[in-house]
């Protein structure tokens, strides 16, 4: 299927600088453009490929001023990422139409309620008093647990399993793997060994969420996990029993949270931080890659990094001191030695 660049600006909002009918057919890369590609444009570091693309239509922030000629047809608007992402919705939603009909493969106890124009796939399975939703897709090998719910319009992939009695909300995606509601990880030792202590509470996942493939959101020993609505996790993530992660958080690949841990609304964890259990941390936090978050955070909107972490201005200029560490150790016991001489000369004088 192909566009013209003016049907592209007047579903974008934007402006047409160039041949409103250049056509589009694919997407690529600014660096990788090709003729009948439409690109992006939103970093200056990627200015010089503006100049070299053979992308056919480019969008750009609408304060971008080109320094040289430019081939490409321009679409301005506010904000380039956000706007190839809505095109990149409205291509998906055009090539891959939602599935519906339950396959006769498929194992679905007579007490479980199905909403219309539900998809399931062979081999999946739903157990007693499951309920789903209207328009939600479940694939092959989905494992729904009894009295488990799942809300409208969400799309189960591949081998998810939902535990028995645990919650999703509307429009979440869970990718392949990803497992809601398994024990969370708690024991007490004694002389023989380690005694389990049973998890009887349910993992909760609100509205608008999305969980990576092979990410692991624990059920609370009493009461309830939460992942609030909005929030987007990776693949390889692991969340601990009775944490709360606030709305519209972001977590990267292989974060951990351990268990009872709060975290806030918009906050962002990169790859592999790790987060102590029962701590508290404020909203809009951003921990940088492997940080190490040993206490709770209480000022919201702060930057960390570093083991502990704390504020990443103070570590980065640690870090350049901790790199000298040993010049300044090898100095130091020159320093030291200098100073024991000058004193033994003092006391035989």
């Amino acid at each position: 299927m192909e566009f013209k660049a003016q049907q592209i600006a007047e579903l974008l909002g934007g402006t047409v600088e160039g041949n409103p009918e250049a056509s589009v057919h694919t997407f690529a890369k600014i660096e990788e453009g090709t003729e009948g590609a439409i690109s992006f444009y939103y970093d200056p570091k990627f200015e010089p490929y503006l100049y070299q693309t053979r992308s056919s239509v480019v969008l750009v922030p609408k304060t971008f001023q080109p320094a040289q000629p430019l081939q490409p047809t321009l679409i301005r608007v506010d904000e380039p990422r956000a706007a190839i992402g809505k095109l990149l919705q409205v291509y998906e939603q055009m090539t891959k139409p939602r599935r519906t009909g339950i396959d006769p493969l498929a194992s679905i106890a007579p007490t479980a309620k199905l909403g219309k124009d539900v998809y399931v796939a062979p081999f999946a399975v739903i157990e007693d008093g499951v309920e789903v939703g209207d328009g939600t897709q479940i694939f092959s090998h989905v494992t729904i647990g009894a009295g488990a719910k799942v809300g409208a319009d969400c799309i189960l992939y591949p081998n998810v399993t939902i535990y028995h009695s645990c919650i999703v909300g509307n429009r979440c995606v869970l990718h392949a793997g990803a497992v809601i509601g398994a024990d969370g990880f708690g024991f007490t030792p004694d002389a023989n060994g380690y005694n389990k202590i049973p998890q009887i509470g349910i993992a909760v996942i609100e509205d608008d969420v999305e969980i990576g493939a092979n990410s692991c959101i624990d059920r609370a020993m009493m009461g309830q996990t939460i992942i609030r609505h909005g929030v987007k996790i990776d693949n390889l993530v692991q969340v601990g029993h009775n944490t709360e992660i606030g709305a519209n958080t972001v977590l990267c690949g292989q974060v951990g949270v351990a268990g009872s841990t709060k975290v806030g609304e918009w906050c962002t964890m990169t790859g592999q931080v790790g987060i102590a259990g029962h701590l508290t941390v404020a909203d809009r936090t951003i921990a940088a890659a492997q940080a190490g978050i040993a206490g709770s955070i209480r000022k919201p909107g702060q930057t960390i990094m570093g083991y502990p972490a704390f504020d990443a201005k103070v570590c980065s200029r640690a870090y350049i001191v901790f790199k000298h560490l040993p010049e300044m150790a090898t100095q130091l016991r020159e320093l030291q030695k200098d100073m024991d001489a000058l004193k033994s000369e003092k006391q035989t004088e």
